[in-house]
């Protein structure tokens, strides 16, 4: 499991200020990838399992609208915050619509930077937290009753373990989105390690197990990133 406060992959053309950024990020923590084009950049984000993209707009080989708009057609749900110089409204316009989650213009301090990246990772990991208010969800063809912890499927009832109800939720939720695997582990554990995340994986076998009389759902891994609760009918 991952130690690092947040994997950032970092594509800015301008070595000097890409090696000052990575610096920085890594002195508070963070796991950072730096390239210099928008084409090893993509190659890297297929290669290596990453929290957020901060991508240069004016990049050679492959512009960061460009490689936003390949990153999101593989992983909606990735972070992505632009860095620019320009600070034309249209420019800004096009980057949102491409599914930015924020967009900083040059020059900025590391500390606005920081800020900013974890201002999106609390949006993102709060956006796949259930409500506590919410006590029932229908699941395809069953219903699970939170303060019974109970998955109904017709007259069969099948009592869930803390855990299992609790990573079930999370699963609901964001039924047909991909739910990151360190988002549970943290939300439901408490920590990331690596015996944490052979338990998680247990208990997605056990849950695996209590959906397969519904033939249109299917909890599947997402390599490098983590578990989907998908409906095949929608």
């Amino acid at each position: 499991m991952k130690e690092h406060k947040n994997n950032i992959l970092l594509a800015e053309d301008d070595p000097n200020l890409g090696t000052v950024l990575k610096d920085s990020l890594e002195m508070e923590n963070n796991y950072v990838e730096l390239y210099t084009d928008g084409e090893q950049a993509w190659k890297a984000f297929n290669k290596d399992d990453f929290d957020i993209c901060i991508l240069d707009v004016m990049m050679p080989l492959k512009d960061g609208f460009t490689l936003a708009k390949e990153i999101k057609k593989v992983a909606p749900q990735m972070p992505i915050i632009f860095l620019t110089a320009k600070s034309m409204k249209e420019d800004k316009l096009e980057g949102f619509k491409l599914g930015a989650d924020d967009y900083i213009t040059k020059p900025f301090s590391f500390e606005e930077l920081q800020l900013r990246i974890d201002a999106v990772m609390r949006r993102v990991n709060s956006a796949m937290l259930p409500s506590d208010q919410q006590d029932e969800f229908t699941i395809g063809n069953y219903t699970y009753i939170d303060n019974e912890r109970s998955l109904k499927l017709g007259d069969t009832i099948t009592k869930l373990t803390t855990k299992e109800a609790e990573l079930l939720k999370l699963l609901a939720h964001n039924i047909n989105k991909i739910v990151d695997r360190d988002v549970a582990l943290k939300s439901i554990w408490g920590n990331d390690n690596y015996f944490t995340g052979r338990s998680m994986d247990v208990y997605i076998t056990k849950l695996r197990k209590y959906l397969k009389d519904d033939e249109q759902l299917e909890i599947v891994n997402i390599h490098g990133q983590g578990f989907k609760l998908i409906t095949k009918n929608t």
